[in-house]
């Protein structure tokens, strides 16, 4: 949507809005906010709003939110008297300089480098999570809503109501889902959304979390997008879908002989550098119980089939064609990973080299001679710090807040007598 900030001025009189939250992703992924009242909102439009930084950056202290005015949006769930309304805001030094670790702003940057070179990029994502029960008390519980399967219907599936709401909440921010299911665990969901220009979708996904998790809690519910919280069961995938154009033109194709030169390439450099981004795309050490079981990927290869590969192309059933990337899950933060993704992809079609489709592809049976994905976090952490290329492509204010929370948790890890009730407090709950 494109408003003016006038327009937007005349809306929040109009519709009765009394608070404005101000949001922006921390460096994990985790959706932010100050809220203001409506009176604050020219000043934020020009001279920004100032919150204390220092708990995510401590070698900062005041940092500026400006509001994004393409990103207004009103929150469904929220009484219509006295209306709530957000916007996704650039994080600015107090001097109006960009703030180097705001990775929605880098992530804008990049996009707009991509431009010049004539590549035009769409993304969207599927992402999984399961709604448990709560207690008397209003505690979560690990025992699942229901005890459907995949693509089941009520009653087997209890799930859909919760599922509808999210859904036509999430439409009514305009966030444009675009199916919606029960998967393969119990009380497991999944909701797809329609394609988008990256930073779009990026924000899409981090807002879907609070939707999902505050319209659970409507219905009595607890939601965990945590990658594996039932050790027997499939965990939860954020499935990355990306289709990318040059000079107007689709790279990627439904099948070897309508995929370009370059799409082979693109695919190619996300293979090459997939073990190095690991550590960014999976930053838990619950992620890693996740791959390798069920049909989440365990080895760098690709395929047509819609089974265990890390990279699915799938039929372009009447959209544009794309690639599916299916090892990422929720607990990433979706700018970091998009940014990766797309440089990854990116280097490959300027390296020239697309041999890496024939070594990797996945043809059925057994899985030989693929390399594996990182078995652990302390494994992706220690090939991610070795990589020349996201040393290259991530600011390094973003690197070593990532790294040094990744080393935190490796220690209190090690540190805990109970794993898995380390596990649960540090990622069930949370995530």
């Amino acid at each position: 949507m494109s408003f003016s900030p006038k327009e937007i001025l005349n809306f929040v009189v109009e519709n009765d809005v009394k608070f404005i939250r101000l949001t922006f992703c921390d460096t994990f992924g985790n959706l932010k906010n100050v809220a203001i009242m409506p009176n604050e909102l020219q000043r934020a439009f020009t001279n920004g709003i100032p919150f204390d930084a220092s708990y995510f950056d401590s070698s900062c202290s005041d940092l500026l939110l400006f509001p994004d005015i393409s990103t207004l949006s009103v929150l469904p769930w929220r009484p219509k008297s006295g209306r709530v309304v957000r916007f996704f805001c650039s994080l600015k030094n107090p001097d109006g300089s960009d703030y180097v670790g705001d990775m929605r702003s880098d992530l804008i940057n990049y996009i707009n480098s991509l431009r010049l070179d004539g590549f035009s990029c769409e993304m969207s994502t599927k992402c999984e999570f399961y709604l448990f029960e709560l207690d008397e008390n209003g505690n979560p519980t690990k025992t699942p809503h229901d005890h459907g399967s995949y693509l089941d219907v009520a009653p087997l599936d209890k799930c859909e109501n919760a599922r509808r709401e999210i859904c036509l909440s999430l439409e009514e921010m305009g966030l444009n889902p675009k199916s919606s299911c029960h998967k393969h665990g119990p009380g497991q969901n999944e909701i797809e959304f329609r394609e988008n220009e990256p930073v779009t979708a990026a924000d899409d996904m981090v807002h879907y979390k609070t939707v999902v998790k505050s319209i659970a809690a409507q219905n009595g519910l607890f939601a965990s997008f945590m990658p594996k919280p039932l050790p027997n069961e499939h965990g939860s995938a954020l499935s990355i879908s990306l289709s990318l154009r040059k000079n107007g033109e689709d790279i990627f194709g439904s099948d070897t002989e309508t995929m370009s030169h370059e799409g082979k390439c693109f695919i190619s450099g996300v293979l090459n550098r997939i073990r190095e981004i690991t550590a960014f795309l999976n930053t838990t050490i619950n992620s890693y119980e996740r791959l390798g079981i069920g049909y989440a990927p365990k080895y760098v290869n690709w395929s047509y089939e819609n089974r265990s590969q890390l990279i699915r192309i799938p039929c372009a059933g009447g959209s544009s064609p794309r690639i599916e990337l299916r090892s990422a899950d929720a607990c990433c933060n979706p700018y970091i990973a998009f940014k990766l993704l797309l440089a990854a992809g990116i280097e490959g079609i300027r390296s020239g080299d697309c041999s890496l489709m024939d070594t990797t592809m996945k043809t059925g049976g057994a899985p030989v001679g693929y390399e594996p994905l990182p078995h652990t976090l302390d494994e992706a952490l220690d090939i991610a710090k070795r990589s020349s290329f996201v040393k290259d492509t991530l600011p390094e204010k973003i690197r070593q807040c990532v790294y040094a929370d990744i080393e935190k948790q490796l220690q209190e890890f090690m540190l805990a007598a109970d794993k898995e009730a380390f596990c649960d407090k540090k990622y069930f709950k949370i995530n």
